[in-house]
């Protein structure tokens, strides 16, 4: 089981793991409503390292990203979600728009995003690849989102 860390927990616990020969991996987002999805990347992600720090936006972060009515699930909650599962390290909650400022400080070996983001719309390649660390683009699992979620339940439809 993973664990929710302040930066400064996740500089220490990352430098022992590093120590140790491990190789460390990363992936970022809301993380809102938990879905097939989220399980499915969070667990590609990890199967790429040998560790897997997942950064959550927080609430506000969230809320400029996604618009005031979200997010559904507060970023303490979700957090302890994904801490929970067995494919996660750590998570780590960050307030920017984006993880830029993290992943550039963190430097993960392995920086890991949905094939539904653009090569170029990674944030954070630049100074992974720069650092020697490689970027990861993975399958998106079709048919699984939460704008899909909240669309069946505004219009009552059934799930799957």
């Amino acid at each position: 089981m993973g664990q929710v860390v302040s930066e400064k927990q996740l500089n220490e616990q990352v430098a022992a793991a590093r120590r140790a020969g491990r190789r460390i991996a990363f992936t970022n987002g809301c993380f809102d409503l938990l879905h097939p999805g989220h399980i499915r990347t969070l667990e590609r992600a990890r199967s790429l390292g040998d560790a897997l720090v997942v950064a959550v936006n927080s609430d506000a972060s969230v809320r400029q990203a996604k618009g005031p009515g979200r997010p559904l699930v507060p970023e303490a909650e979700r957090a302890e979600v994904l801490a929970g599962l067995a494919a996660v390290d750590w998570v780590v909650l960050f307030d920017d728009a984006t993880p830029a400022r993290l992943i550039a400080w963190l430097l993960p070996e392995i920086l890991v995003k949905g094939e539904d983001w653009g090569e170029g719309e990674i944030v954070g390649r630049e100074a992974v690849e720069a650092a020697g660390g490689r970027v990861v683009r993975v399958p998106i699992e079709p048919g699984y989102s939460t704008t899909e979620i909240l669309d069946r339940i505004r219009h009552g439809a059934r799930g799957r």
